[in-house]
């Protein structure tokens, strides 16, 4: 697909001049910034996954983590470094040789090592003076030069420096040797317009290739990470979903999509994976991803005013700047208050109802009217909900051929007694019975029948409520599946949680494989 800025004046004007590269590079460095995410700390096993996952993304270099820092990450970032893999694997390392020898006993690529060089850090951390933070960096980038090593050297609060004595510091590491600098914005003080003049002002002083490190403190990592490309710079550090220190890091999938569709440079990203890594990033880490995220938040493809999906239905672009796919997403259309008809046609046309056949045009309103009042009150409306008021106002009871059956469920679980669960489906006719282990019950049962059904239907979401009191609560349990290219959202109600559970997601695997 096109970039945007060949059919946009706006756009086109204001890039006049500038002379943009054809590929930037991408350092991705969610295992060592992303890690330091307050509250997160991955496994070696964790790592290594997540490295994996970012390698076949399609990232230049991963910042495997910071091996000083403790035994477990050294043999994560070791373990990251034995598998070869297509991307340059680095390790980051104060300007100190014990910090620089651990990271070469890693047998990584690149050493990305770093000293601060503001008047605050120089005066308050450091207690160090110009000329001996110059030695430190020189020293640092010639030890690890001299072990044949890639060398990245950051001046830590870059933007906070005097321009000239930044300049000086970037000078003297590249006559010392460096391969890349690298100029962080470590506490996300600058805006768009200075990251670009900062670059340009640097660029016209130091030959090297020049990478970028924005933090997101005013929320303009992206924004001041695509201002210091077109400044000149040529790699820009990422993390996945933006995690990072306080309010993170520059986020990969914005910058990526940004620069391919806006500015028309590749990144070398396969762009239909970054959904699935950004899953994966939050599920490791445990940061929920906020629902109106860019790119990959579950909101970013959804619809539900009735004006944005009548446009997007009749012509994607209307309300849609990228299809969906290309970021491995797809479109939603929510029903709720604001849903318009078309939104509501389409969704019953799903279900297998066409306005005209076989519901009147006066029962299409009725729907209509029902689901709205639904909105109204705050409620979430599920598929369920849809084919209720359509059975209830066509007084037709709607039978689907359903592919899967519940036979028999059994759980086990107890004080010293890992949660089991044993299952029978019917698959078409044919008896399929296994087991699970699971961290409780509920865990268990749902794994079991994942292990018959398979990899393609996926439980996205699972929530569960009591709606009535007592320990006998009748508990409502909502689940979401995705399968085939389809989205469901079920509900059902039990005074058993597991019962419930089972029973809802047998019903949103039966209307994911209907025909």
């Amino acid at each position: 697909m096109k970039p945007y800025r060949e059919d946009n004046e706006v756009i086109i004007e204001s890039l006049k001049g500038l002379k943009l590269p054809e590929r930037i590079r991408i350092f991705d460095t969610t295992l060592r910034d992303g890690e330091q995410t307050p509250g997160v700390s991955l496994t070696p096993e964790e790592k290594v996954e997540i490295a994996v996952n970012l390698n076949n993304l399609g990232v230049d270099v991963i910042e495997a983590g910071f091996p000083i820092s403790s035994r477990g990450e050294k043999e994560a970032i070791k373990r990251i470094t034995s598998l070869n893999m297509d991307a340059e694997i680095c390790a980051l390392a104060r300007t100190v040789k014990k910090d620089i020898d651990v990271a070469i006993d890693c047998d990584v690529d690149t050493i990305h090592t770093f000293i601060a060089t503001s008047p605050l850090h120089r005066k308050y951390k450091l207690k160090m003076n110009k000329d001996e933070i110059l030695r430190k960096a020189v020293e640092a980038v010639e030890y690890i030069k001299d072990h044949g090593i890639t060398v990245e050297f950051s001046a830590e609060d870059a933007t906070r420096t005097e321009i000239s004595y930044l300049i000086e510091v970037y000078k003297v590491v590249e006559e010392a040797g460096a391969d890349r600098i690298n100029v962080p914005d470590t506490v996300g003080v600058m805006i768009p317009k200075a990251m670009e003049y900062l670059i340009r002002r640097i660029k016209e002083e130091v030959s090297l290739p020049i990478s970028v490190h924005c933090h997101n403190d005013f929320g303009l990592a992206v924004a001041n990470s695509l201002g210091a490309v077109e400044g000149g710079a040529q790699q820009v550090h990422c993390t996945v979903n933006g995690i990072g220190e306080r309010a993170g890091n520059a986020a990969l999938e914005e910058v990526v999509l940004s620069l391919k569709m806006i500015y028309g440079i590749e990144t070398g990203i396969k762009t239909e994976k970054l959904t699935e890594v950004s899953q994966l990033i939050s599920k490791l880490t445990g940061i929920k991803l906020q629902v109106n995220k860019a790119i990959v938040g579950e909101n970013a493809f959804a619809h539900e005013s009735g004006i944005h999906a009548h446009g997007v239905l009749t012509h994607a672009l209307t309300y849609e700047p990228i299809p969906p796919e290309i970021v491995g997403q797809r479109r939603k259309i929510i029903l709720g208050k604001h849903t318009g008809s078309h939104a509501i046609e389409c969704k019953l046309r799903e279900l297998g109802f066409k306005v005209g056949e076989n519901i009147t045009e006066e029962q299409f309103k009725e729907v209509i009217r029902r689901i709205k009042d639904i909105g109204d009150k705050g409620k979430r409306i599920t598929d369920d909900d849809v084919m209720a008021i359509v059975e209830d106002i066509t007084k037709r009871t709607v039978k689907e051929e359903r592919i899967v059956n519940l036979e028999q469920i059994a759980v086990m679980t107890g004080n010293k007694v890992i949660p089991t669960a044993s299952v029978i489906l019917t698959i078409d006719g044919e008896k399929y019975i296994t087991s699970e282990v699971g961290v409780g019950p509920v865990d268990a049962a749902i794994k079991a029948i994942q292990s018959i059904i398979g990899e393609k239907i996926k439980l996205k979401e699972y929530h569960i409520n009591a709606i009535t009191g007592g320990t006998d609560a009748l508990a409502e349990v909502t689940i979401k599946l995705e399968g085939y290219g389809k989205e469901v959202t079920v509900k059902a109600a039990n005074e058993d949680i597991v019962r419930a559970s089972v029973e809802a997601v047998i019903e949103g695997i039966n209307r994911i494989m209907v025909k």
